[in-house]
């Protein structure tokens, strides 16, 4: 019972709230002590499991150049180009987001995801297409923007990235149905797989439009107001 020390100090640190880092490295170290692999076995394993997953200092990666560019004016550069186009709607920015990822998906070719992607890029892009039309966003229609962004990412790539031959998603169904006792090519596992992931990204985009146009009517009204200046006041 005394080598699960190290999750009694997870929930006590969460509970009170501590750092979450600190919480973490103390766990690590009382862990690896009372479970008798030592501070240089502890230090051994992490070394070895980065080594194994370095593929996640991508993501590390990832997140240091969207941050880097959300400081210099990425967001607003992405919100400013969407407010040019005539016509343009929250919705209909992430329909066209959803229609170019499961393109891309379907080559295995990521754009970082929500946290690299559709929050510094998409997001502001939705927001500044409401802005275009004379309003301030709600709150809670940036809310349903974000969830639609993020829903177009995970809609668009679980079903585009099984179009990609030899991908883990097409692995993972050839390998499922093998089991199963139905051997299948890879092949024809992509051509059975196009359908279902036109038809997905359709019904998602359905969605998102039905339930952007709601929005609008709700909080906006169906006539468009004077267009809204840089620092939220009427021009």
């Amino acid at each position: 019972m005394i080598k699960l020390l190290g999750v009694l100090i997870v929930i006590l640190g969460f509970a009170l709230k501590l750092d979450s880092i600190l919480i973490i490295v103390a766990a690590m170290v009382v862990t690896a002590l009372v479970g008798g692999i030592g501070f240089g076995g502890m230090l051994e394993t992490l070394g070895s499991s980065f080594v194994a997953n370095r593929g996640m200092a991508i993501f590390i990666i990832t997140l240091l150049v969207t941050g880097t560019l959300e400081r210099n004016g990425l967001r607003e550069s992405a919100a400013k180009l969407i407010s040019k186009v005539k016509g343009a709607s929250a919705g209909a920015v992430i329909s066209a987001y959803a229609v170019m990822r499961v393109i891309f998906a379907a080559f295995n070719v990521g754009f970082g995801g929500v946290a690299g992607f559709v929050r510094p890029v998409v997001l502001p892009m939705g927001l500044g297409a409401v802005k275009s039309k004379g309003f301030e966003p709600h709150e809670d229609h940036v809310e349903a923007i974000k969830g639609h962004g993020a829903g177009s990412e995970n809609v668009t790539w679980f079903f585009g990235q099984v179009l990609f031959i030899g991908g883990s998603g097409a692995l993972l169904v050839q390998s499922t149905l093998k089991n199963l006792g139905i051997e299948s090519d890879l092949v024809y596992l992509s051509r059975v797989e196009i359908p279902v992931a036109i038809f997905a990204t359709i019904v998602y985009i359905i969605y998102t439009m039905i339930s952007d146009r709601k929005y609008m009517q709700q909080y906006y009204g169906s006539k468009p107001a004077a267009p809204v200046a840089a620092e939220g006041k009427e021009a």
